[in-house]
């Protein structure tokens, strides 16, 4: 078990991350989000030693890591991190950068698991090509494998696909979060991507100003945001009265409601005007505004510019954010 014992982190003068405490469970994948600049990398490096605390303590089981005052090299042998940066050797194979930490005592394992670990991240074709005419998703899927070939207990993964092609990014996050649950491997993800969160992710913990704003079960925390800012990292999302969806209540709630859990209806409801309609593929984004907001919907169809529609959402939905 990881765990982060109230630590805060600042560069130089400029606070980063303020009183963050939490634990992860051996064999449990913790995605992590937040805006841009909201700590989420500063995160993954103090936990793998890259920078070095001035407040609280990082244990995983019973050895506690220690920062670059103490190790002149980072990181320890039970515990991978994939920065953004990838760090590959340029002028070596990509099989000779997977194979690099393991055994060469042991040929055939060495073979074996080089090949797998390529199978995986559908590399297989480019074992003997070098890594510096590759391109730079090409890249990302060898040091994916790399970190994988020692078969951590813990791994951290900054931004894992941000190179790869869409194409390619759902079979790979299949192969890679199925293979770290078959092997128990403990996972921290530091992600904007919600493809990478909701199917895969058993928690969910959201950094804002700072300090942690969440820490839940995926399907709890996106079933129930607690404000319009958790909800956008998942979906398109409003916050709307109580007031305005609920006849005869007079509270002065807000709630927020994604975009497809809205319902047009013709007759009742809130009323809007159509201003702008965005084709999503197999749905439509659609905006209307009333006389106090706007409000972002979606619908099977394009609905006309300037057409007055109503909205309605199920008093399910309603009583359950109310809570």
């Amino acid at each position: 078990m990881l765990h982060v014992n109230n630590i805060s982190f600042s560069y130089n003068t400029t606070p980063v991350l303020k009183n963050i405490d939490f634990t992860v469970n051996e064999g449990e994948y913790l995605a992590v989000l937040g805006e841009s600049g909201s700590g989420k990398s500063t995160l993954l490096k103090i936990i793998y030693g890259l920078l070095q605390l001035k407040e609280g303590t990082i244990f995983w089981k019973d050895n506690q890591v220690l920062g670059p005052d103490y190790n002149l090299i980072p990181g320890e042998k039970y515990m991978k991190y994939l920065s953004q940066d990838f760090d590959l050797m340029p002028f070596l194979t990509v099989e000779e950068n997977v194979s690099q930490y393991l055994s060469v005592f042991y040929p055939e394992e060495l073979k074996a698991r080089t090949e797998e670990l390529l199978e995986m991240v559908e590399m297989t074709s480019f074992a003997k090509t070098k890594v510096k005419l590759l391109s730079g998703g090409q890249q990302q899927r060898v040091a994916l494998a790399r970190v994988l070939a020692q078969e951590p207990e813990l791994l951290l993964l900054d931004e894992p696909f941000s190179h790869i092609d869409n194409f390619r990014k759902n079979s790979l996050r299949r192969r890679l979060f199925g293979y770290l649950k078959m092997k128990k491997i403990t996972c921290i993800v530091a992600t904007h991507d919600e493809k990478e969160v909701l199917p895969f992710a058993d928690r969910i913990l959201v950094i804002k100003d700072e300090e942690i704003i969440a820490n839940e079960k995926t399907e709890t925390l996106y079933n129930n945001p607690k404000s319009l800012y958790i909800a956008s990292l998942f979906a398109e999302a409003n916050l709307v009265p109580v007031s305005t969806i609920k006849e005869n209540t007079d509270t002065k709630k807000q709630i927020v409601v994604y975009a497809h859990e809205f319902k047009v209806s013709e007759t009742s409801g809130i009323q809007v005007r159509v201003i702008n309609s965005y084709a999503m593929g197999s749905y439509y984004l659609m905006e209307g505004v009333t006389e106090e907001q706007s409000l972002f919907f979606t619908h099977p169809k394009s609905i006309e510019v300037g057409k007055k529609v109503f909205l309605n959402v199920s008093l399910e939905i309603i009583n359950k954010r109310i809570e």
